[in-house]
């Protein structure tokens, strides 16, 4: 990797913890750069905007890390119910990246950014709608090897299963307690169950 595409990549990924704790509107391109300890002129010789950062941090950092833990584990999926599960469960209460205490990243720039700003929209509307394709697809293969019922909306379950994923994400960090987790997960099951 060029110096060039480490310090963008640097400016990113601090970039991204600072809006991931602090939200997007709060955090200043000057705490981005004295965080990252790069220079206004590098800062600026990247991104022309906060919000051209700010999308830049959708396009790569959010949309590898929905991919590989959103879409992939359910992707090619043999056993849809228990991946959907295994999926959530996972995001809740194991991948690193997440934490309680802030909610989803995807969820609160959602909240934050798409009623100011339509590149935000767009950006994260091609994350959400491809989440929501790979559920929907893992549904209908999950039908025809006879493990979810063929009368089974794709579209019904993946509304399902996403807002259900952001809503207890807001109860988290609502609590800053991963508590409210372990009784979502025990409903999700029992919905999953009702699937077959």
């Amino acid at each position: 990797m060029s110096k060039a595409a480490n310090t963008r990549l640097t400016i990113l990924l601090k970039a991204f913890e600072l809006i991931y704790s602090k939200g997007y509107q709060t955090t200043s391109i000057d705490e981005i750069i004295a965080t990252t300890q790069v220079t206004k002129g590098a800062f600026y010789y990247h991104f022309k905007t906060k919000d051209e950062m700010g999308v830049a941090i959708i396009e790569e950092i959010l949309k590898p890390t929905m991919l590989g833990s959103f879409i992939k584990p359910i992707e090619n999926s043999e056993n849809p119910i228990e991946d959907f599960y295994n999926m959530i469960s996972y995001l809740l209460l194991e991948d690193p990246l997440l934490q309680v205490k802030y909610g989803c990243p995807v969820g609160n720039l959602t909240q934050e950014m798409t009623p100011w700003n339509n590149q935000f929209s767009l950006a994260l509307s091609e994350l959400v709608n491809q989440w929501m394709m790979t559920i929907e697809n893992a549904i209908v293969k999950g039908q025809t090897l006879g493990l979810i019922r063929k009368d089974v909306d794709g579209q019904q379950v993946s509304f399902f299963i996403m807002s259900g994923y952001w809503g207890i994400r807001n109860f988290g960090k609502l609590q800053d307690s991963n508590s409210c987790y372990i009784v979502y997960l025990r409903e999700f099951k029992n919905y999953l169950s009702s699937l077959k």
